[in-house]
């Protein structure tokens, strides 16, 4: 594959304090890699200082968008996806709990694999993760759910870096409508009923440096607001054929 440009998109929320110092990590990463390279920030609603401070930051290869209602990282990187130019199009979560130094890797499977979709994986065999035990009890549920509902084998839908050819992307992206628990999962099952199935997991980095967002107190709500979202992607997919070329007048109306 010839990449010219390689835009990876960066969802940030609440990040006042870290987000000159993640891009600049995401920079130094992308900066050794032999493509251009474009950094698309979406700040996640005007809720601190988060959107003024990363426009601080003074590099060419760096933008930042934003809007003031906080909308779900879903939304905010579908918003980034839309407007990135690259021949590969990807994002990674803020934070850089993943190393963005994996990002290389994945670009070495899409190219070896002609893949259409790249997905970090915490549960490939090389990955180094540490991450709460609670996120792992949702991950091995959800991927058994996930699997029987959409077909795709992908074991591993949740991890917040993913590459995808700009085809790909291009088809699949304005299609979305989950801004928040089961955006991923939509993702792929998109990507796969439009016939985009050379979708591959690659070896990641993780570590959580915080602590996690789903606690025992809010488990529950988070498993059904996860189930709903899902069942609310299937209904789309499967009944009411949502995502056909032929409702495109509808769904564009969502961007």
């Amino acid at each position: 594959m010839n990449i010219k440009l390689l835009s990876l998109v960066v969802p940030a929320y609440k990040q006042e304090k870290t987000i000159i110092k993640d891009i600049k990590i995401l920079e130094k990463s992308l900066s050794s890699l032999p493509y251009n390279y474009e950094i698309i920030v979406v700040v996640d609603g005007f809720v601190d200082r988060t959107f003024q401070n990363a426009k601080k930051i003074k590099s060419k290869n760096v933008t930042v968008l934003g809007y003031k209602k906080n909308n779900g990282k879903g939304y905010a990187v579908k918003h980034g996806m839309l407007h990135a130019k690259g021949d590969v199009i990807g994002f990674i979560d803020g934070g850089m709990d993943i190393n963005p130094t994996g990002i290389s890797i994945l670009l070495d499977y899409m190219n070896f694999m002609n893949a259409d979709i790249i997905v970090g994986s915490k549960l490939h065999p090389e990955s180094k993760v540490n991450y709460p035990y609670i996120r792992r009890i949702l991950s091995w549920g959800y991927r058994t759910l996930t699997q029987i509902l959409f077909g795709f084998k992908v074991l591993d839908t949740q991890v917040g870096l993913k590459i995808f050819t700009r085809k790909t992307a291009m088809d699949v992206f304005p299609r979305i409508l989950v801004k928040r628990f089961a955006f991923d999962v939509e993702i792929l099952a998109v990507a796969y009923a439009l016939g985009y199935k050379k979708i591959y997991e690659a070896p990641i980095k993780l570590y959580f440096k915080g602590g996690s967002s789903i606690t025992s107190k809010n488990f529950w709500i988070v498993i059904f607001y996860m189930l709903w979202d899902t069942a609310a992607v299937f209904y789309r997919l499967r009944i009411i054929k949502y995502y056909r070329k032929s409702n495109r007048k509808n769904w564009l109306q969502e961007q």
